[in-house]
């Protein structure tokens, strides 16, 4: 997969709130020096805690949330999905309990839904941050896939 080139991308999260932690120790450790004697050992151990909890929270992400799209496959976080076995893009309605592809129970907060129809008929829900452009690379690719460029 890694020599197929990338049609669409999404991280599903930055590293830069594992910064978050040291920035509030070191905001924290300020505050305490207007009024007295700073716990300097205390502060490193809040910024180290805050830190190794925000790269866990970020792992995370970017195992469930990311989202990839080759000319082969589409990654939904863990999930994989043959690009070949989605027949339509545009146009498709989304039945009540349409499977979410990435295998959560519903589409990530903040994420928009994008419907697929199947090869053999059933519709799923991707879901990227940019909705829009994640059905667009995708219909592109459906239609040339099928050879009809000015559908």
């Amino acid at each position: 997969m890694t020599d197929q080139p990338e049609l669409y991308h999404e991280p599903g999260s930055t590293w830069w709130p594992v910064l978050w932690g040291p920035v509030f120790a070191a905001a924290g450790a300020a505050v305490e020096a207007t009024t007295g004697p700073v716990h300097g050992l205390a502060w490193l151990l809040v910024g180290i805690g805050l830190m190794v909890a925000a790269v866990v929270w970020v792992s995370a992400r970017r195992k469930v949330c990311s989202v990839q799209l080759t000319p082969k496959t589409l990654r939904q976080g863990r999930e994989m999905l043959d690009v070949r076995r989605i027949a339509q893009v545009e146009d498709v309605g989304v039945p009540m309990g349409a499977r979410v592809l990435g295998g959560g129970l519903s589409v990530p907060r903040t994420f928009t839904g994008v419907p697929l129809k199947l090869d053999d008929g059933t519709t799923v829900l991707a879901w990227a941050r940019d909705g829009e452009a994640l059905s667009g690379a995708l219909a592109r690719l459906v239609r040339s896939a099928n050879g009809s460029e000015g559908r």
